[in-house]
């Protein structure tokens, strides 16, 4: 196990506030939108979610790093935060199938974290003051040198992030004699996603953020198109909402999850807005009002589609709403085979209420 020292490290916000804790992961500093989780689990999870990148993430759960890291649970190819704001950072780990300790996968990465941190106290001035940049360090303690280096970094409001994290190559997803063949707009997404599609006779093709429509369709003929998760701010993503338009106009089954469910909202002249907070954890509420019933649903969003411009739309029809909220959690497109929910279907949040949605866009394709 690499060896630990708790060295002093500084958490400050863009309004000012100063925490200090113990430095964790790799001495360093690092700087995003600070946001908080309030999963029990998942940690792992979280970490290497691409919808994460360029975001400080704050744990409520008191314990994170005590069933260690297994190499199986990751939804990416490295950890996508930030950095990471913890109350107990245990680096001893109790799991027979974890293959390393927090701390020896934060260095190998590269990853500056803060530990010791009273995030009770800090969750609930978040929640009052709403998501704000923020930087890690435990290496400069001097407030107004950290304060200069904050000032420059820029708001996630208008940030295109997607391009970032999206593959630069084409690859492919599950058995290749699949019944159906979708293609997959990546803009982040998640491991899980295609194994949800690969366990439903689904050959997936995995393209980066700015492909055409026109290119997909020409290289792959696919039976159907899946916009995916990722971060950012939506409408600074022409490029994807031409795809999405595109997409409709040829009128193919489209099945959108997170950042692709605020891009079929965009594509059908609904705007997005940033959120005060957003949501993020693993007991939301979900009301289908198509069905009449209520899921468990896990989210991460920092933006939303404007409500009333899709309770105005000729174009789409509501069918998930937030029932803490009120937001809007899904739609369909009338006289479309189109639909997308805001929540992720994927995640495993205790219960799989949410996993017929992949079942509802093979059914399109059929």
């Amino acid at each position: 196990m690499t060896n630990y020292t708790k060295l002093p490290a500084i958490l400050l916000l863009a309004d000012g506030t100063v925490f200090h804790g113990k430095a964790a992961g790799k001495i360093g500093t690092t700087t995003g939108e600070i946001c908080f989780n309030t999963g029990m689990t998942g940690y792992q999870e979280i970490f290497t979610d691409p919808s994460y990148f360029g975001q400080i993430m704050v744990t409520t759960n008191a314990h994170i790093g005590n069933y260690g890291i297994s190499n199986e649970e990751t939804e990416s190819n490295k950890i996508q935060i930030a950095g990471l704001v913890c109350k107990n950072y245990n680096i001893a780990y109790s799991r027979k199938q974890a293959d390393e300790s927090i701390q020896d996968y934060f260095q190998e990465q590269n990853i500056t974290c803060i530990s010791d941190i009273d995030t009770r106290q800090l969750v609930r001035h978040i929640r009052d003051k709403g998501a704000m940049n923020a930087i890690i360090s435990s290496e400069i303690l001097d407030v107004e040198e950290l304060k200069a280096r904050l000032a420059s970094v820029p708001s996630m409001d208008g940030l295109e992030l997607s391009s970032q994290v999206s593959t630069n190559e084409t690859y492919t997803f599950g058995n290749e004699d699949a019944t159906y063949r979708v293609a997959v707009l990546d803009l982040g997404v998640k491991k899980n996603i295609l194994r949800n599609f690969s366990e439903r006779d689904v050959y997936a093709k995995v393209y980066p953020a700015k492909t055409s429509f026109e290119e997909m369709e020409a290289d792959f003929k696919p039976n159907g198109y899946f916009i995916s998760n990722g971060p950012g701010d939506p409408s600074a993503m022409p490029y994807a909402i031409d795809t999405v338009k595109d997409i409709l106009e040829a009128d193919k089954p489209m099945f959108g999850i997170c950042l692709g469910h605020q891009l079929l909202a965009l594509a059908n002249g609904i705007p997005t807005k940033k959120m005060f907070n957003g949501h993020r954890g693993l007991n939301h509420p979900v009301k289908n009002i198509l069905k009449d019933h209520c899921e468990v649903t896990s989210q991460n969003h920092g933006f939303g589609v404007v409500q009333d411009a899709v309770r105005a739309s000729e174009k789409v029809e509501i069918t998930h709403i937030n029932l803490n909220d009120q937001s809007i959690e899904g739609i369909r497109v009338k006289d479309k085979k189109a639909f997308s929910v805001q929540y992720h279907p994927e995640s495993s949040p205790g219960p799989h209420d949410s996993r017929y949605l992949f079942d509802d866009f093979v059914d399109l394709m059929k």
